[in-house]
């Protein structure tokens, strides 16, 4: 297959830090020119990027930001995030932050790159998530979001094309900086880690090589796709609870 993205100029939001930067990582290896932005700099910078200030949030500054580029052939939407937050501990102004980060900064992003990546025959890649597809308490908001992501990453592909190919990575729980944050100290990671089929958390690397993959040609005919990188999903409660026999 071909994965190599040389000569490629890529912009990853939200890449200075967690997944996006094993996603910057990721497309620097591949060959490509990589543009991370983000509202504060990286506390160390990634070989083979350039960091430029943005604040998505900031439609004016976002299409600036992207017309100044001398090109663009992939956008990865990867800004987002969410603190654990029940929906009664917030006003709707909180969560309407939420929504706005996760669902509409990457719409502003992709409307201002549009006639870039049109131009290109370019790529858009959302990084979505596993909350957007399940329950999600504590993070509703981050759920609904994620869920809106990915129905506009659908609806993209469609109107977009050919020009544009749109594809979604539905990634599942992921070991960075900020894991104590979610999961609590290494005995609370490895337990959670213990509820993946493939035993482990994703490495920020296992989903920057998955987004290569979608920006790359050899998935030039995958548009409009869901790609779950979750390592197996979540072993179903019912197994555990159930008094039946278990297979050896």
């Amino acid at each position: 297959m071909d994965n190599s993205l040389r000569g490629r100029i890529a912009v990853i939001t939200g890449g200075t830090r967690g997944v996006g930067a094993g996603i910057a990582a990721a497309f620097a290896e591949a060959g490509a020119e990589v543009v991370v932005c983000a509202r504060r700099a990286p506390e160390v910078r990634l070989p083979g990027t350039e960091f430029r200030p943005l604040d998505l949030r900031d439609p004016d500054a976002v299409r600036a930001f992207f017309a100044d580029l001398p090109r663009l052939d992939v956008l990865v939407n990867n800004a987002g995030g969410t603190p654990y937050r029940r929906l009664t501990d917030a006003g709707p102004e909180r969560h309407a932050r939420v929504v706005e980060l996760n669902l509409v900064a990457p719409l502003t992003a992709s409307l201002a790159a549009y006639e870039q990546l049109r131009r290109a025959c370019g790529s858009i890649v959302m990084i979505g998530s596993v909350s957007g597809a399940r329950p999600s308490p504590g993070s509703a908001a981050y759920g609904a979001a994620k869920a809106g992501l990915e129905h506009l990453a659908r609806s993209m592909a469609v109107e977009w094309a050919p020009e544009i190919r749109v594809n979604t990575l539905v990634v599942g729980m992921v070991r960075t900086e900020l894991s104590h944050l979610h999961y609590g100290d290494e005995s609370g990671v490895a337990t959670v880690a213990g509820t993946v089929p493939l035993g482990r958390l994703a490495e920020p690397s296992d989903v920057g090589e998955a987004a290569v993959f979608l920006a790359s040609p050899a998935a030039a005919y995958i548009t409009g796709a869901s790609l779950l990188v979750h390592g197996g999903g979540e072993r179903p409660a019912f197994l555990d609870a159930a008094t039946a026999p278990k297979e050896s």
